[in-house]
């Protein structure tokens, strides 16, 4: 598969991928995981000098493997600067064009809010910057700023509990694609061994990507996608995901989707360390959850259900496929760059239905370069199918 791999800064942790194979991914993960520091942290330690965040005063941790320094200059990304914005009440397009054109200002801003409850406890999730001998230690990033009872569900330990899941469920899959961002994972697994026919949804669709006709490969087959969020931006969910064969095309069903929320009691100031038992307790549950999801949704009565329920919307024909789609994107708020790929897509399609909608903008998703704004755009295909269905 392609790979796209990102680097914020060139001293700190990986932290992007897009269609990566799962070792590349645990690769990054495993990476992220020697570099990251999680600290509860009063207002009155931090404060804004030249847009980054500078932690000061906070206890160091000692342990067996070492010290854990806290203290530092910590370089705020965007979804940090969201939940900074958030958690102060600061408008996030004010502190966006602060930052883009005034500094100080944001500096100024920020350090008097935080002045006005200095004893207010924030976590703030980072990754540590690498420093030499008898050097200052480097800049790092502030990953977010989240509530001081955030429950830490980190990506690696949810994503080997979650596969844990998937082996205990005793269905053959295979992972056939990762993203990795500064908000979420994306874990996408298919079972090809759980695959029905779909000759009425796919009749007349040829994928715009080779041109290989739904008529002559018309099967989807069972699937589901894991995610989950270190920042504060989801809950860990696993969400039924058909794949339509012949274009690989995914559509997430999200009303059925399980979620496990970071939600946790306030936990004491300085570095955060879960105990054994507590970490323990939670994988175990989620791996249990994610037995149970994977033998729902790779069930050949579930996909079938769910090609039934899309086939009577997908056959109903388009008058106006323009003027429709121009209706769908406005109704699902999807920007005018994205409907004119959705509209290209539909068109090479050759599918002059709702279906065919659905199709497009499913396809579409597959070629955008942003894993978030992928994933979200693959979600509204469905409601898009509804939309499409209904116009006129």
């Amino acid at each position: 598969m392609t790979q796209q791999f990102a680097e914020r800064a060139t001293n700190v942790a990986l932290t992007g991928a897009r269609n990566a194979e799962l070792t590349d991914l645990v690769r990054i993960l495993e990476d992220q995981n020697r570099r990251k520091l999680d600290v509860i942290a009063p207002a009155s330690a931090l404060r804004f000098r030249e847009g980054n965040v500078h932690v000061e005063g906070v206890e160091s941790l000692i342990t067996e493997d070492g010290v854990t320094d806290v203290d530092g200059i910590y370089r705020p990304t965007a979804v940090a600067d969201e939940g900074i914005a958030d958690k102060l009440r600061i408008p996030l397009a004010y502190l966006r064009r602060m930052r883009a054109e005034n500094v100080p200002l944001l500096d100024e801003n920020v350090n008097a809010w935080l002045r006005q409850e200095p004893q207010r406890r924030f976590m703030l999730r980072a990754f540590r910057g690498d420093s030499g001998p008898g050097m200052q230690p480097a800049e790092g990033v502030a990953r977010a700023l989240l509530s001081d009872s955030y429950k830490l569900m980190d990506n690696l330990d949810m994503l080997l509990a979650a596969l844990d899941g998937v082996r205990q469920s005793g269905h053959p899959t295979r992972v056939t694609g990762c993203d990795l961002t500064d908000r979420r994972m994306y874990v996408r697994v298919e079972s090809e061994a759980v695959a029905v026919q779909a000759r009425e949804l796919l009749r007349g669709y040829r994928s715009p990507f080779d041109g290989r006709s739904g008529d002559e490969l018309p099967m989807i087959s069972a699937g589901f996608v894991i995610t989950n969020s270190e920042v504060g931006s989801g809950a860990y969910t696993i969400t039924p995901r058909a794949v339509v064969q012949v274009c690989r095309n995914g559509l997430t069903e999200t009303k059925d989707v399980m979620r496990a929320v970071h939600l946790g009691g306030r936990q004491d100031e300085g570095v955060v360390s879960w105990s054994g038992q507590t970490q323990r307790k939670t994988l175990e549950l989620i791996t249990s959850k994610t037995a149970d999801a994977v033998r729902t949704f790779l069930s050949r009565e579930y996909v079938e259900a769910k090609v039934r329920q899309m086939k009577a919307a997908a056959e109903r024909p388009l008058a106006e496929p323009t003027q429709t789609i121009e209706h769908v994107t406005k109704t699902l708020s999807i920007g005018a760059e994205a409907k004119d790929m959705i509209l290209s897509h539909f068109i090479r399609g050759g599918q002059m239905t709702a279906g065919g909608v659905m199709q497009a903008i499913t396809s579409t998703a597959q070629t955008l370069t942003d894993a978030d704004q992928a994933a979200a755009l693959e979600a509204l295909a469905l409601p898009a199918l509804t939309a499409a269905a209904t116009h006129g």
